[in-house]
């Protein structure tokens, strides 16, 4: 795939042999613009922001070829990426529209537990990514480190606490300071290393053309697997029966269910420093617990 073109009818026409097209908006999140294209034949999902945060889609096709190297679960296509006078930058996708089949979250439950369970070695050795990205539209680091506990302390929360904290009082910095310095008390160092999702919400998967269940718009690091399945506990939870197959293929520790909040606080957090006040009483829920 040719990963910087600066023109979306030239990157049409030397894909599909022409550069007429038919584009029409679609509902596909907060962040972006999005758009079905039709040409020559052929139906595209693009993403368009602004020029200068081609970053985003460059990070999101670094992520997409991750997942998809696990031969694992499946990702959209990533069909081009660039940027564009009209558009702005923009991100073309593999189109995908299906009908989930009959055991679509037991399936999905199976390839979520393979895809955790895959060997990482060849990304990095420890936790964190080759590279930075982001999460939803705030930045996130990826620094390596050999240990699960101070990476998540270092590279997810204490970012985000710096970032909100001006909403904290004496009573909030005070429980923050206890988790950070306690970090490896609540974090056990996990068996495996564990390629994440790292934003894996319902609206991060999709049903894809073969009816299973494909994950879309990641932000990929090397993690405890714990924390994939949290963020898929934090607004409202999928189907237990994709839980249940989830453990069939790779063990849930029972302890889990007291670190699940801990997790997601990196989750409220940047929901708090993007969209504000909103999030404020769930992240201070978060430190009465611990």
């Amino acid at each position: 795939m040719k990963t910087k073109h600066d023109s979306l009818r030239n990157t049409l026409t030397e894909l599909f042999g022409t550069g007429d097209f038919t584009c029409q908006p679609v509902s596909g999140g907060d962040i972006n613009r999005s758009f079905k294209l039709q040409v020559n034949g052929h139906n595209l999902f693009m993403k368009a922001n602004k020029v200068e945060n081609l970053a985003f889609f460059s990070a999101e096709t670094a992520g997409l070829s991750a997942i998809r190297s696990t031969r694992t679960i499946r990702v959209p296509e990533t069909v081009a990426v660039g940027r564009d006078n009209q558009y702005g930058a923009f991100l073309f996708l593999e189109w995908c529209q299906g009908s989930q089949n009959k055991d679509f979250y037991e399936n999905f439950g199976h390839s979520l537990a393979a895809m955790h369970k895959a060997d990482t070695s060849g990304t990095m050795k420890g936790f964190g990514f080759p590279e930075d990205n982001f999460i939803g539209a705030g930045e996130q680091d990826n620094t390596p480190e050999d240990s699960w506990a101070v990476f998540f302390r270092d590279h997810r929360l204490r970012p985000q606490i710096e970032k909100a904290g001006s909403w904290f009082d004496n009573s909030d910095r005070k429980r923050i300071n206890r988790i950070l310095d306690h970090m490896e008390d609540y974090l056990p160092e996990p068996d495996f290393p564990s390629l994440l999702h790292g934003d894996l919400w319902g609206g991060n998967y999709i049903t894809g053309n073969d009816g299973e269940a494909w994950l879309i718009d990641p932000a990929v690091y090397i993690g405890h697997f714990e924390a994939d399945l949290a963020m898929t506990e934090l607004f409202g939870g999928f189907p237990q029966r994709f839980y249940g197959a989830y453990n069939e293929i790779n063990p849930i520790d029972p302890n889990y269910r007291n670190r699940r909040n801990l997790y997601n606080l990196y989750h409220l957090l940047n929901h708090l420093n993007l969209f504000g006040g909103g999030y404020l009483s769930s992240v201070k829920n978060v430190l009465g617990r611990y």
